[in-house]
């Protein structure tokens, strides 16, 4: 079933093997290349550690005027991630996004997106980020796997 006829209901990333699918029907409609942050290996425990995130999150607000091309916000942390931190008297870190490339700078895709330089987001070509944008609804559910 095209994703056009059902709706998306999961993001679903897969860090280890570098790729973001869309679910719609209970089925894979879609399935692109990401980069992630710097220190891509395990879950992100606070700012500044160059990991993205892992576990379910929700897609909770789209930013069009982003410092990349075209942004959806993940709502790490969580409960269980803020208390996390705390226990270990960090800042949990925020402001995680699936978002394309630095803008003026989206030429550089097809050598930036071999490598992980995101600062913990999830990274996509602006091509890739504008299909990504148009599919995917505002409270739609994302599940990253390590």
């Amino acid at each position: 079933m095209a994703w056009a006829q059902s709706k998306v209901e999961l993001v679903r990333v897969l860090k280890a093997e570098r790729k973001l699918q869309v679910i719609a029907g209970g089925s894979v409609v879609k399935e692109f290349k990401i980069a992630l942050g710097s220190n891509p290996i395990g879950h992100k425990q606070q700012e500044g550690d160059g990991k993205t995130p892992e576990g379910s999150y929700t897609l909770d607000y789209k930013k069009s005027d982003s410092a990349y091309y075209k942004a959806i916000h993940v709502s790490y942390p969580n409960e269980a991630d803020v208390s996390s931190a705390k226990a270990r008297g960090v800042n949990p870190g925020g402001q995680i996004m699936i978002h394309g490339q630095k803008n003026g700078l989206g030429w550089l895709s097809f050598i930036s997106q071999r490598m992980d330089w995101t600062l913990g987001c999830v990274a996509l070509s602006n091509d890739d980020m504008e299909t990504v944008w148009k599919m995917v609804d505002v409270g739609t559910k994302i599940e990253i796997r390590p």
